[in-house]
């Protein structure tokens, strides 16, 4: 894991100082930023998204997709956790803490936003820090990544159907078509594009041609998540500066879906049989969050300046620290899940 990655929450919370600081000070700039917008898609928000999403879905290799049967048990597993599970159950922590337990103490009108916000960030798993986390646990390569190809083929077809859903039963109405925008613009376009990338630059040079673009795009893509998050908190400011505990409530919930569906992930592998070097990255692509999506989806559904963002960019702030706590979970209790798990896929 590179030094930004590892650090990530610092980073997080030096681009919530500076956003809130450089709200207060230039709201004009803000604003016109704010007013940059195409048919509810606000274009800074986009490039920057792009710039973020593609680098990522660059390294996903949907030729990896035949390799599923090798791990079924996993992925089958990981698949429930994913779609089955995830979505639903911070849907109901998010109706639970949100709308009862800190009612009292958040926003009246910023409520369903809130809760939106979390429904979106669980709607999709990640497609990128799962490989570090993936390596950090010693977990199989090519399970990780024909996991990762599946779950974004899904991606595309399930995670309008699963947020309209969600949000329907949370009495949130959200246009459809501006949900599907959402889809087209922040999955459809970058994977296709990605994958037209990818295989010129294989035809071109190899991996050592995609690996030195990967290389290239690094810094670009974590610029362009610094300059978003930014842009979010300078539109966030006042209301974090109001009730600054906004963002530990907002934290409580994801936590706890973290560590129950990488939990419950687990130890159904375990159950199985299935190989702790397949069940220690299942636990992790169960439990993670495709941030950046939930970001974007969240400022093109609800705004900037929206409880949605906001509580999308909360799931930024605690992904690193809790996902390495769950890899330090896995491969510490490796010893325990063997003594069950003692045969492999």
């Amino acid at each position: 894991m590179g030094l930004f990655e590892r650090y990530l929450t610092i980073w997080v919370g030096l681009c919530i100082a500076a956003g809130i600081a450089l709200g207060h000070l230039f709201p004009g700039f803000f604003q016109a930023i704010g007013r940059m917008e195409v048919a509810q898609v606000n274009l800074p928000v986009a490039v920057l998204i792009w710039l973020m999403i593609i680098p990522m879905l660059l390294k996903v290799d949907f030729g990896a997709l035949h390799h599923v049967s090798q791990h079924w048990k996993g992925v089958a597993v990981t698949l429930f956790i994913n779609w089955g599970v995830k979505p639903f159950s911070m849907a109901l922590l998010g109706w639970f803490f949100i709308r009862w337990v800190f009612a009292p103490y958040l926003p009246a009108d910023q409520l369903d936003a809130y809760v939106a916000g979390l429904i979106l960030l669980a709607a999709a798993p990640c497609t990128a820090m799962v490989f570090v986390w993936s390596r950090l646990s010693d977990g199989d390569a090519n399970f990780t990544l024909t996991q990762v190809a599946l779950n974004d083929t899904i991606m595309i077809f399930a995670f309008a159907p699963i947020v309209g859903l969600l949000l329907g039963l949370s009495a949130i109405t959200v246009p459809w078509d501006t949900l599907f925008l959402s889809v087209a613009l922040y999955i459809v376009i970058p994977v296709v594009f990605a994958q037209w990338w990818r295989r010129r630059l294989l035809s071109q040079g190899g991996e050592a041609a995609l690996q030195a673009r990967l290389n290239q795009l690094h810094p670009l893509s974590l610029g362009a998540l610094l300059a978003t998050l930014v842009l979010l908190f300078g539109f966030q400011g006042e209301q974090i500066l109001n009730q600054p505990l906004v963002i530990l409530m907002l934290a409580i919930p994801i936590l706890i879906q973290v560590y129950f569906n990488s939990g419950a992930a687990y130890l159904l592998n375990r159950h199985f049989g299935v190989a702790h070097c397949v069940a220690a990255p299942s636990a992790l692509i169960g439990a993670s969050n495709f941030f950046e999506l939930a970001v974007a989806a969240a400022i093109v559904l609800f705004g900037f300046n929206s409880g949605a963002a906001l509580a999308t960019v909360v799931g930024v702030l605690v992904e690193v620290p809790v996902m390495l706590s769950v890899v330090k979970i896995v491969n510490r209790t490796r010893g325990w899940y063997e003594k069950k798990a003692i045969t492999s896929e």
